[in-house]
């Protein structure tokens, strides 16, 4: 069975985005927790357009290699105005975890009965081999609430927002985490922990 990992790019101070996230404001005003994703030479293998420092582009591929499906909270699915019917990753197929009823296309599915559902319709989605990806703050939390997340991957960035979404909302315990990888590179450090169950 593959892995259930979360990868985002966050703030130094904890923030997925700035001020004013939103349907047509999409991050608000923490666009630059992106800049990365732009500003190298060398091409994703994954997504098209991407141009990332030689670092940066071995994690980020390695990573999106390895997606079968994606799971988003509502308020992501929002303030990407529903990815276009389509997905967050080019080859994977999306799963919205909503507690409230959402038109969605053939290329998505959505799930109102929980985390762990949203999870299992995702691992049979992704098929054999592929792991399962999850966006969105309160997607992360609700699946470390319930033991269900393998690997977090910070894309940190270096900037302070001050304000904005957080990464990560209240938890009812502590949670170790173990640093496998730490990678240096222009304008984002990358560091992805296994979580410890």
């Amino acid at each position: 069975m593959g892995k259930v990992f979360s990868a985002h790019a966050v703030s130094v101070d904890g923030y997925i985005t700035g001020r004013g996230p939103g349907a047509g404001h999409g991050l608000g005003d923490g666009g630059m927790l992106f800049d990365w994703y732009f500003s190298g030479d060398t091409p994703s293998r994954e997504f098209d357009g991407f141009r990332l420092s030689g670092a940066s582009a071995r994690v980020f591929d390695e990573t999106a290699a390895r997606v079968g499906a994606v799971v988003v909270g509502r308020n992501t699915f929002e303030d990407s105005e529903h990815f276009g019917g389509g997905s967050a990753h080019p080859n994977a197929p999306l799963v919205l975890l909503s507690h409230r009823p959402a038109e969605v296309s053939d290329r998505q599915r959505l799930v109102t009965t929980g985390v762990a559902d949203a999870i299992a319709v995702a691992r049979e989605l992704a098929g054999a081999g592929k792991d399962v990806g999850l966006m969105g703050g309160g997607v992360v939390t609700a699946a470390l609430e319930e033991g269900l997340v393998d690997e977090l991957i910070l894309h940190q960035v270096p900037v302070l927002l001050g304000g904005g979404r957080p990464f990560f909302q209240e938890l009812p315990r502590y949670i170790r985490l173990t640093l496998v990888e730490a990678v240096p590179a222009p304008g984002v450090t990358h560091l992805r922990y296994e979580v410890q169950k």
